[in-house]
């Protein structure tokens, strides 16, 4: 008989804070106009490369998994880390053809025995190189009661990823398994992912769900004031506009500068959260129709070449739209598409590694949901788009009043913790 591995990826993003007045906002600046000063990343925590390897795959399965979500339309918003975190652990079990084809989705490149240690080292930093920044990261185990697991795939999991396995009864009781499973997720999620798995997603023919839930929350470095706080108007394309809540920051009073790039094709602004450990980076194309091109353009390399190439600028101000919503997806066909299959196919996947092949196990579902919100005093998630500049006697602005794409990130690292785009703030 062949069974099930339900695999389950949760994750909350942060509230975002930023803001800026919106004078000459339809004079846009070339590049040459701004005011610069080196800057460039240096690597306080002291990575091993080891963990820039983790991190990069992370990253190269990020966009990857960007390029297939873009399709779905309106706002996007996912957890990389977290949905990478949680096929790590049920990659830990794939033997064969399987295994093959997971590595190669996830960008996996260490030997696994590596893999699976510095991925357990990334966590570690991640949630204690932190600061002011609340950042948990909780895996877990369920598993049906009396079931035969492979003892070195628990050890595994609950010493590189402490994931502990928590036996539950599906074939009796899938009901309420799941509601414990939701109550779960929903308490490591500050109640921000509710009913992350559906009626129905659980069944008498499921033996395992692997769970990996992630909350960020950050103050902003700089605040927005909400006095500054108004209505304006977001361009969601060329011809159709709604009108948001958008924040305002005047950086000239105070002389400051901000990370910032432009290529004439996307600016690239830098908001860092306190202690600039976090960063949230925005990605906004030169128009409000620019979107498709910008994503088209959306890889791993680009955003390391635009993130490398910023310096620090004097910008008269930020403009940047409050918003909040839920992203909700199964990943069962985007991770098919990317070249893992097999691990879906109830005749042909290969999870012996999990039980020692007494029966057949493959991946019912992988599920994915989260939640971001962004305001003046920080960031839960967010993204910018639209450069606009004041007159030539004066620095340029950055007024997001169009669809743009955002990361959250790690900076020590580069690990991007969350990835989503904006098209409607009002929704």
């Amino acid at each position: 008989m062949k069974m099930r591995i339900a695999l389950l990826a949760a994750l909350l993003a942060v509230v975002f804070y930023c803001g800026c007045s919106r004078k000459d906002k339809d004079k846009i600046y070339p590049p040459d106009l701004f005011i610069t000063y080196d800057c460039k990343y240096d690597n306080p925590a002291n990575i091993d490369p080891e963990l820039i390897e983790v991190a990069d795959a992370n990253n190269e399965f990020a966009c990857d998994l960007y390029g297939q979500l873009k399709a779905t339309g309106g706002n996007l918003f996912f957890s990389p880390a977290s949905i990478s975190t949680a096929l790590s652990m049920t990659y830990a079990g794939a033997v064969g053809d399987t295994a093959t084809e997971m590595r190669n989705t996830l960008r996996f490149t260490l030997p696994d025995e590596e893999l699976h240690i510095n991925t357990a080292k990334l966590v570690e930093i991640l949630v204690t190189d932190r600061s002011k920044t609340q950042l948990a990261i909780a895996n877990a185990l369920w598993g049906q009661q009396g079931y035969s697991f492979v003892q070195a795939f628990l050890d595994l999991l609950a010493e590189h990823y402490e994931a502990p396995l928590n036996e539950v009864d599906f074939i009796s009781a899938a009901e309420a398994a799941r509601q414990t499973i939701n109550t779960w997720v929903e308490d490591q999620t500050n109640g921000k992912i509710v009913d992350l798995l559906p009626p129905g997603s659980i069944d008498a023919l499921t033996r395992l769900v692997l769970t990996n839930a992630i909350y960020f929350k950050s103050d902003w470095k700089e605040k927005f004031d909400p006095a500054d706080t108004t209505q304006d108007t977001f361009n969601t394309s060329s011809t159709t506009s709604v009108t948001a809540d958008m924040m305002h920051m005047d950086l000239l009073e105070d002389q400051k500068k901000v990370n910032f790039f432009s290529d004439g094709a996307v600016s690239v602004l830098e908001l860092p959260y306190v202690k600039d450990v976090f960063s949230m980076f925005i990605f906004l194309p030169s128009d409000a129709d620019g979107l498709p091109a910008l994503e088209s353009s959306l890889t791993y390399a680009n955003i390391t070449s635009w993130i490398d190439s910023m310096s620090k600028c004097k910008l008269a101000e930020i403009a940047l739209p409050k918003f909040e919503f839920t992203s909700e997806f199964n990943l069962n066909s985007v991770l098919s598409a990317l070249g893992m299959p097999t691990a879906f196919d109830e005749g042909l996947a290969d999870f012996s590694g999990i039980n020692g092949g007494i029966e057949q196990l493959y991946i019912s579902d992988v599920v994915h949901k989260a939640w971001v919100k962004v305001n003046e005093e920080g960031t839960e998630a967010a993204a910018a788009t639209g450069v606009i500049i004041g007159t030539t006697s004066m620095p340029p602005s950055f007024i997001v009043d169009h669809p743009f794409v955002f990361i959250i990130r790690h900076n020590a690292s580069g690990t991007i913790l969350f990835m989503g785009r904006v098209e409607d703030p009002t929704q």
